[in-house]
């Protein structure tokens, strides 16, 4: 039976400290393994790959496959983040991404190929589909500024009410003409609000529906930031300090205009219509 709670958060990024205190927050609020979720890129930016790996399976929690995931199990030569070639980002992935290739070990590139590519469930009367991007493309950012149409177009190939959804690293939920789309942000890297905190996302069954809430994550930002230098990652460890991020060409304008803004998201109530009522 499904507990009354689900937990969901995104993008351990290889962020080990990030890691231990999500895992510490879901035991203190008493939620089974079962019923927490991760949206995938275990590994990225981070110096502790192989150890984050090591710590998601122990926990026994859900994950779904990320693009990361996708392209370490198959020994891919680039992560398979959508960057377009000449980006910042994609010149700043290729030093990571060569680190956690050699990090990690064969039997983490087997469990990394095992992973699901989607969740489904069904959570107080309504039908959820967890994906790491989009719905028909693992690597597809969807930010909160995206086209309705997107939405809609995405949500109508989940065949669902709500769509859990990682990859972009921001929190977000967007309430839309049929259904609705939410996006737990994630706890390797600060949002690009000039905090250090990661995010993760609560769903509670209430009477008439689900109420979603966003929460931050503290932890020991310093010691991930010490890592990643030993290991020569400087590009994104003064992130984990500062809040904001190195590189914005994958942001669309409206998020990349509130760069350094404070993320306040206040508590969503869904109830969905299932399709066919009126």
């Amino acid at each position: 039976m499904m507990h009354s709670s689900l937990l969901v958060f995104g993008g351990p990024y290889s962020n080990l400290a990030a890691t231990r205190a999500m895992l510490a927050v879901v035991q203190e609020l008493g939620i089974p393994a079962s019923s927490v979720i991760c949206t995938g890129d275990v590994v990225a930016y981070g110096a502790e790959a192989e150890q984050t790996c090591e710590l998601i399976q122990q926990s026994g929690i859900r994950v779904v496959m990320g693009n990361c995931e996708e392209s370490l199990a198959n020994e891919s030569a680039d992560c398979g983040c959508g960057f377009e070639p000449g980006m910042l980002c994609s010149l700043l992935a290729e030093d990571w991404y060569s680190y956690a290739r050699r990090q990690i070990s064969a039997s983490t590139r087997e469990w990394m190929s095992q992973l699901p590519r989607q969740i489904e469930f069904e959570f107080a009367g309504l039908k959820f589909r967890v994906i790491h991007g989009g719905v028909d493309q693992i690597n597809r950012f969807m930010f909160y500024s995206s086209p309705q149409r997107d939405f809609q177009q995405q949500l109508q190939l989940a065949d669902c009410d709500v769509v859990i959804g990682g990859h972009c690293g921001l929190p977000f939920g967007r309430q839309l003409e049929q259904g609705c789309w939410l996006n737990a942000g994630v706890i390797g890297l600060p949002a690009n609000d000039a905090s250090r905190n990661g995010w993760y996302m609560l769903l509670r069954q209430i009477e008439n529906g689900v109420e979603v809430s966003w929460h931050r994550l503290d932890y020991d930002a310093e010691h991930s930031f010490n890592s990643m230098q030993a290991a020569g990652l400087s590009a994104y460890a003064d992130t984990l300090l500062t809040g904001l991020w190195p590189a914005m060409d994958i942001l669309p304008a409206q998020e990349r205009a509130r760069q350094g803004c404070k993320i306040i998201l206040p508590p969503l109530q869904i109830q969905v219509a299932r399709k066919g009522s009126k």
